[in-house]
């Protein structure tokens, strides 16, 4: 990372050399009658620099290299774009004041465009004289304009695009627009073929973007036929699930042997957050949320997450939904109270972070929730649809301030609470929403993680919408997955109304894919498996536990 920086910083220096050249070249030239020959050669010059740094897969003062930059070098050396578009999941930063704009997928740039001064002097002939004819030429209509692109093939993976106004008799030799440096990331490296999800069926792809719910204490028919026929992504635990250390070992282990024959491990997830939200039989009780944020120690922060991750990893759970980042600004709030850090949502971001690390450190993937935020509601969603009537200035204030860090801080899951937005969006609950998953959180919060719906199952829901449509409505919002903790029917139906909404062009199979993607890439990061536990200590947990307690309390 270092080495990259060093790299960028020396091709800043070489560009504001570039530019010195050519401003003084301007002002010499200024002073006196430039004629069309020198202006030529001017533009020419331009045109010979522009081809030479294409190679390098850059373009004229932007110190970033198509192909090779990621986005963290991007916002810590331009920090926030002006403008930000979504184009099919690839996004496009646009930074006025340097001229210039970025196109990224996946964290990588591959498109970085200019409309420099320099950039907007060259012409046609300019072009031709240099370069000879293009390997391409397109034709685009733009607002009523049409436009002339030339395409040059400069490597095998990368292309230099001159975008300027089509030819006319009153103007036969126009100026260029803009210039474009392209890639395709798929052939950045030699040595990647195919994704995996190009070999599934869209009956396997939708399978793993469902997280479901199992009944009773043992592996069921239901269950089973959800594992082997549904191919689900992940399974939820809760307290009817679970009785004691070896049924929870005998009951994990019994999934993973029934998931063998899939390709994919499962996600298997738990709410343990520690406080009143703790599934886990057989494990002492650790401190609220609440008591932790009066103590305003990120090291004890951070030691409860550890904690919650050896407890997953001890009982054959890899997921845990938490911590809550909701800041708690509302004394009637009666679903998140002490589950959150406190009031002040810098308080509620250094500590949510320190836990969410503590957990990534035992290898337990962290679920941060409920995004955009639950803690300024005064009723329940597993009763009815809250509603939270602030504009986005207030909520950016506030509520995103905790979320907003974690995604910077490498949060894998951000969990979409069911919350009503009048000001954001009078027509759909956060959880179903495109407004706020897609346009906000995606596009405006940069996050590029695995984005999923709180439980479909709640009356914030069901009250509202039957479940195919929510499942539907979850995914065509942005969600990568539903999650549905009860009743194996409504898995049934979810899965059944996705798989509609794809035949029917109402859902694009290439977003599909994209979510997928997400899904199989944080498998693999945390490397999940079927492997089976034998034995678990709780009483070493318990010591554990107890020692943070006091640590805490004290």
């Amino acid at each position: 990372m270092i080495k990259k920086i060093g790299i960028i910083i020396v091709v800043i220096f070489m560009f504001t050399i570039i530019e010195a050249v050519l401003t003084t070249n301007k002002e010499e030239k200024s002073k006196e009658f430039i004629s069309e020959e020198e202006a030529a050669n001017e533009g020419q010059a331009v045109v010979s620099l522009v081809f030479e740094l294409a190679e390098k897969g850059q373009v004229i003062n932007v110190p970033f290299i198509v192909g090779e930059t990621d986005t963290e070098q991007l916002y810590e050396l331009w920090g926030v774009p002006d403008e930000s578009s979504n184009l099919s999941n690839d996004i496009y930063d646009t930074y006025l004041s340097r001229n210039a704009t970025v196109g990224h997928h996946s964290g990588t740039v591959f498109d970085i465009r200019t409309n420099s001064t320099y950039i907007q002097e060259v012409q046609l002939e300019d072009i031709h004289s240099v370069a000879g004819e293009p390997d391409i030429i397109r034709s685009y209509q733009d607002e009523g304009k049409e436009e002339t692109i030339l395409v040059y093939e400069i490597l095998p993976n990368i292309q230099l695009k001159w975008i300027l106004p089509k030819p006319t008799e009153n103007d036969p030799n126009p100026n260029v627009h803009h210039i474009s440096v392209y890639t395709d990331l798929k052939e950045v490296d030699s040595t990647v073929t195919t994704s995996p999800v190009d070999s599934m069926s869209l009956e396997e792809k939708v399978g793993q973007m469902i997280f479901g719910g199992i009944e009773g204490v043992e592996l069921s028919e239901k269950s089973r036929e959800m594992i082997r026929e549904d191919k689900v992504g992940g399974i939820i635990f809760f307290k009817d699930n679970l009785v004691n250390a070896n049924q929870i070992v005998t009951l994990l282990n019994s999934i993973k042997a029934e998931n063998m024959q899939q390709q994919y491990p499962l996600f298997l997830g738990i709410d343990q957050e520690g406080g009143r939200v703790t599934r886990i039989p057989e494990l002492n009780n650790l401190p609220t949320n609440k008591q932790i944020g009066k103590k305003d120690n990120p090291a004890l922060a951070f030691q409860l997450g550890e904690l919650l991750g050896k407890q997953l990893n001890a009982f054959g759970f890899n997921l845990d939904f938490a911590p809550v980042l909701d800041v708690d600004s509302n004394p009637n709030n009666p679903v998140i109270g002490d589950r959150s850090f406190g009031s002040d949502p810098k308080l509620v971001s250094e500590l949510g972070i320190s836990t969410m690390k503590g957990l990534q450190s035992e290898n337990v993937i962290s679920v941060i929730k409920h995004f955009p935020g639950h803690g300024d509601t005064e009723v329940d969603s597993h009763i009815e649809l809250p509603i939270v009537s602030k504009n986005m200035k207030e909520l950016q204030a506030l509520e995103f301030i905790p979320f907003q860090n974690a995604l910077k801080s490498g949060a894998d899951v951000v969990m979409i609470g069911h919350i009503l937005l009048p000001e954001i969006d009078a027509n759909k609950p956060s959880s179903i929403s495109n407004v706020v998953i897609t346009k906000i959180l995606r596009e405006q919060l940069k996050y590029e993680g695995v984005v999923m719906t709180d439980d479909m199952t709640m009356k914030a829901i069901l009250d509202n919408y039957e479940i195919g449509e929510a499942a539907v409505e979850a995914v065509k919002a942005g969600n990568d997955i539903v999650l549905i903790a009860h009743d194996y029917e409504k898995v049934q139906r979810a899965i059944q109304a996705i798989l509609e909404a794809v035949q029917n062009e109402e859902i694009k199979v290439e977003q599909i894919d994209r979510s997928v993607e997400r899904i199989l890439q944080l498998k693999e990061k945390y490397q999940l498996s079927n492997d089976q536990l034998s034995s678990i200590n709780v009483n070493e947990l318990n010591n554990l536990a107890e020692e943070l307690t006091n640590n805490i309390l004290k």
